[in-house]
């Protein structure tokens, strides 16, 4: 065999190799906060639905190391998802910039693995991110999902981007391949928001905000929350204030009840104090008589007598004429 023929299957087979690594499809600079969670969402071709997956570390292809396997147990979790050809890989927290990996295993001689490179940029405060990295919305109705840039970016371009077809929409009214409206504007104050209406069961999935090189996941619920994601705040309607203000009522009924009852308990006890130092005092008066020496005391009878069939019981005040003998 000639050299030239040599060179015509080296080339050939470096294409087959090439032409098996395109199908994989993610991110490829992934703005993250310092200590935040991202999620990644890694696209394979139909023909890998049942080959592994796995989530690699390291610039070079040849050299990463495997991180974790997909539906593996371990501190990074990776889910596949084959209804949907696609894996996500869950990173809670993240702390430090790196190359990693999305890749599914293929095997055989000769033959590379599907593999795609992204980079995660880790900053205290991201130069891209967004208020919500996931929004649900019900069908028919309407979402808005705000992106956050620096002023570093200001001037750069940004758009709202969508899996698996990598459509994108800029800074202007634009519709989706669903026919939902999507309107983006810029305020030209450090964010922009994207509001999709009319929105219908086939808007759910995976989205980014892209501001210049960086770029940030959204996902987009229409419904019921997409099932083996992992749970994020999402937009509430309601506002905070009518919440602090409820709160407020409960606990003042709640501390003007207390109040109450402790005013009556008070007030009862006060009562029953009273009624003992009377008693006490009475006692003490008949005490220091019965005290006093060569004294005999007879007849006992109250000045008034009570009205009716009811017998008032005698009070320390009342007057007592006392009549003695003395021997």
């Amino acid at each position: 065999m000639s050299l030239y023929s040599l060179q015509v299957v080296a080339l050939f087979g470096i294409f087959l190799c090439v032409s098996d690594v395109e199908s994989m499809r993610t991110l490829t600079n992934v703005a993250v906060n310092y200590g935040g969670s991202v999620t990644i969402p890694c696209l394979y071709d139909q023909q890998y639905k049942a080959n592994p997956k796995f989530w690699c570390k390291g610039y070079h292809w040849a050299t990463c190391s495997i991180v974790a396997y997909a539906n593996t147990n371990g501190s990074t979790s990776v889910i596949d998802h084959p209804a949907h050809n696609m894996f996500t890989v869950d990173l809670n927290p993240v702390f430090e910039s790196g190359s990693y990996w999305c890749a599914a295993e293929i095997g055989g001689p000769g033959i590379m693995d599907d593999s795609v490179y992204l980079y995660l940029t880790v900053s205290q405060n991201p130069d891209l991110s967004v208020r919500e990295s996931r929004v649900r919305g019900e069908e028919g109705g309407s979402i808005t999902v705000e992106c956050l840039y620096s002023s570093a970016y200001q001037n750069e371009n940004k758009q709202w981007c969508r899996f698996p077809g990598m459509s994108c929409n800029s800074v202007e009214r634009t519709e989706t391949s669903q026919n939902s409206a999507v309107v983006i504007s810029d305020d030209g104050k450090r964010s922009f928001t994207v509001k999709m209406s009319g929105l219908k069961k086939s808007d759910a999935g995976w989205y980014w905000c892209s501001a210049g090189d960086l770029q940030v996941p959204v996902h987009i619920s229409v419904g019921a929350e997409a099932p083996g994601l992992p749970s994020h705040r999402l937009q509430n309607n309601g506002s905070p204030s009518d919440y602090t203000i409820l709160a407020l009522c409960i606990s003042s009924g709640i501390l003007f009840v207390l109040m109450v009852v402790g005013a009556i308990v008070w007030r009862l006890q006060k009562k029953r104090t009273g009624i003992s130092v009377t008693d006490k005092g009475c006692a003490k008066s008949l005490a220091s008589s019965a005290s006093e020496p060569e004294v005999t005391y007879t007849a006992v009878r109250l000045s008034h007598h009570p009205t009716g069939g009811e017998v008032s019981p005698v009070s320390c005040d009342d007057p007592v004429i006392y009549s003695s003998v003395t021997q």
